[in-house]
């Protein structure tokens, strides 16, 4: 019965997000503020019976409830609780319903924290969030109905895929679809505005905490992914440019240009035109992920479907959306006012070249992507584009970005000193040069990789440089004695900014030292033999049987020594799940400042021995570290005062 219930809630919350879509903007059209007002209550209702939808299918999934198609399909008694609520949406109908439910809530978000927006962008803007909702509740309803009944029920599930039973797995998804749809709400603004025909500093002001949000949660959701892969996966890295990977970085790139896009629209009037492309584009790669993970085109760890209709309606939906966005803005953009003037070289011309290398880099790794598809498509035969492709075409675009985000905030608005300001960073230049060297000679000159130096020197430049910004915006070196009180005046976006460019030079240690100087060493080992790796000697002591709760593992023990002594133990494992039947591996990690010792358990081999696979991988905690940072600065950023008391009323005038 609960089952039914929720397949109602999710007819229901069709029914009101047509009427949504339809009478709000009739009513912004016509100036009818009743019709207007509308949007906020259907809003409201539409996440009430989309929350009930998704409760009812938890609720079966607790339970355990195997007449349901999709928890018979996707769960098992046997699991722990953590993996039966994570397997809510750890398959292609649960996923969905989990997007939708998303979609709703950042619709209601609107309805409760924008009591400020003018009420025609309101409307408009909550209308086009509906129109999104009834394509993914058509489509929902019609090929991927989660509450389909099985007669008789089976007397236990087919069981979640063991690789998805991973802590990292059960949070990765939720914030992933928190960054994917939470651009939707910037694009519905955009859209919007579009109708309305006016782009100014109060709508930037309005869209940046919605896309600062999602592009907090997306970078949130690509580390713990990247994570969960390095730890469970078992092959030492953490980032293989695989086709759903890539699916989620599209639009990270394309948002964090749009994050700055917007900041130059609100202070400065300009970039009004790129700002709303660039919200269609971001949304528009969103949906190019759905497909991609529902289509079946791909085959992947992270695809969900596999049936090529579904994939069908998700590419009409793509198709409605972004081709019917792109026609709206190609007929109203020009008619709206360029806006503020600015020189090449100022903060807005900085913003501007890293928003274009941003898109450049993103199309980049989407014609990466796309293209064995389209080449087998065609009929030009199997074609891989993987790590060798991206690293050669897509790191070098992201170089001069970099160097640029240095500079960029001590460029002045309208038109800056280029001169000026390299003269003030002419001691972390030096500084960048000196590290590139240190590193050169460190690696035995030419022995190593040449572009080691390089990213080295990238850190160094954007780290130093964004801590000399800093210093200079609260008067260390002219006003010591002042320095604190104007820190604690800053600000909080200017604290955002800081951790967040420090937090991506950190990230480029982490980054350049994993790639350059990862050792690896694979063999069958005997019991009590040690392998030296990474100036650590790594024995094998034993290997033991142990239960888990549902599934048996082979155990490991290796002891860690260094210079003689023996610091630590490490236990690795390799898992077989009963339901489903598979194998996992489990590596275990010890993680220090300078890198990771990284051990892996293989299988038995005839002569006594056991696979194993030992890494070092320096620097590798630097990652985390700088990720953690990149969304500490969008979480302070979005706790900016500026963000809670709204934005500035917007200037009497007519419509572009």
């Amino acid at each position: 019965m609960i089952a039914e219930i929720g397949h109602f809630a999710l007819v229901l919350a069709m029914c009101v997000a047509l009427v949504q879509a339809i009478v709000p903007l009739i009513g912004a059209k016509r100036g009818n503020a009743a019709w207007m007002g509308v949007s906020g209550p259907a809003s409201s209702l539409q996440f009430l019976f989309i929350a009930v939808a998704f409760g009812a299918l938890t609720n079966a999934y607790v339970t355990s409830d195997f007449s349901v198609m999709n928890v018979a399909q996707n769960s098992h008694t046997d699991k722990p609780m953590l993996y039966k609520v994570a397997g809510v949406w750890g398959n292609h109908e649960g996923s969905l319903l989990l997007w939708i439910t998303i979609l709703s809530l950042f619709g209601f978000a609107v309805t409760l924290f924008g009591r400020n927006l003018p009420p025609g962008l309101k409307a408009r803007a909550l209308a086009v969030q509906a129109m999104i909702a009834v394509g993914f509740l058509a489509f929902i309803l019609i090929t991927s109905n989660p509450f389909a009944r099985l007669e008789p029920p089976p007397v236990n599930g087919q069981g979640l895929n063991p690789m998805l039973q991973d802590p990292g797995l059960a949070f990765h998804p939720p914030f992933l679809y928190l960054g994917y749809v939470g651009f939707s709400m910037a694009f519905s603004f955009a859209i919007a505005a579009l109708l309305e025909g006016r782009v100014d500093a109060a709508w930037a002001r309005w869209v940046r905490p919605w896309t600062l949000a999602a592009w907090i949660f997306l970078t949130s959701g690509i580390i713990l992914g990247s994570w969960w892969a390095y730890y469970t996966l078992g092959w030492g890295g953490w980032w293989y440019w695989d086709p759903v990977e890539n699916a989620s970085f599209m639009p990270w790139l394309a948002g964090t240009a749009l994050l700055h896009s917007a900041i130059v629209v609100e202070k400065r009037d300009a970039l009004k035109s790129w700002t709303i492309l660039l919200a269609i584009v971001t949304f528009g790669l969103s949906l190019l992920g759905t497909f991609l993970v529902r289509s079946g085109v791909l085959t992947s760890v992270h695809a969900f479907a596999t049936d090529p209709a579904r994939g069908v309606f998700v590419l009409l939906l793509l198709c409605l959306a972004v081709g019917g966005s792109l026609t709206l803005y190609a007929v109203r953009a020009p008619s709206m006012k360029m806006g503020g003037l600015f020189s090449p070289i100022s903060r807005e011309g900085a913003l501007l070249l890293n928003n274009v290398l941003m898109a450049t880099g993103a199309a980049t790794v989407l014609l990466g992507t796309l293209y064995p598809l389209i080449a087998d498509a065609l009929n030009l035969g199997k074609v891989s584009v993987g790590p060798p492709f991206f690293n050669a075409v897509f790191l070098p675009l992201m170089a001069p970005m970099v160097l640029v985000m240095a500079a960029a905030p001590m460029l002045s608005w309208k038109r800056g000193d280029l001169a000026g300001v390299l003269g003030r960073l002419k001691f972390v230049a030096a500084l960048a040069v000196a590290a590139a060297m240190a590193v050169w000679f460190l690696q035995g000159g030419s022995a190593g990789p040449w572009w080691t130096g390089a990213g080295f020197a990238l850190a160094v430049w954007l780290g130093l440089g964004t801590l000399l910004d800093f210093a200079e915006r609260i008067g260390l070196f002219a006003r010591p004695s002042q320095a604190l009180g104007r820190a604690a005046r800053l600000p909080n976006s200017a604290w955002g900014m800081l951790l967040a460019h420090f937090g991506l030079a950190v990230f480029i240690v982490g980054l350049t030292a994993s790639s350059a100087w990862t050792t690896e060493h694979i063999q069958s080992q005997k019991m009590g033999e040690t392998i030296m790796v990474g100036g650590f000697g790594i024995t094998l002591k034993a290997v033991d049987e142990v239960p888990g709760p549902n599934y048996t593992a082979s155990r490991a023990t290796f002891e860690i020594s260094k210079d003689g002594k023996v610091i630590d133990v490490m236990q690795p494992e390799k898992r077989q799940y009963r339901q489903p039947p598979r194998p996992t591996t489990t590596a275990a990690i010890r993680s220090g400042l300078l890198g990771d010792l990284y051990v892996v358990i293989g299988d038995a081999d005839a002569k006594g021995g056991y696979v194993t696979r030992l890494y070092f991988n320096p620097c590798i905690p630097w990652l985390w570290a700088g990720g953690a940072l990149l969304v500490l600065g969008g979480l302070i950023s979005l706790a900016d005062r500026r963000h809670r008391v709204g934005a500035p009323a917007r200037a009497a005038g007519a419509k572009a």
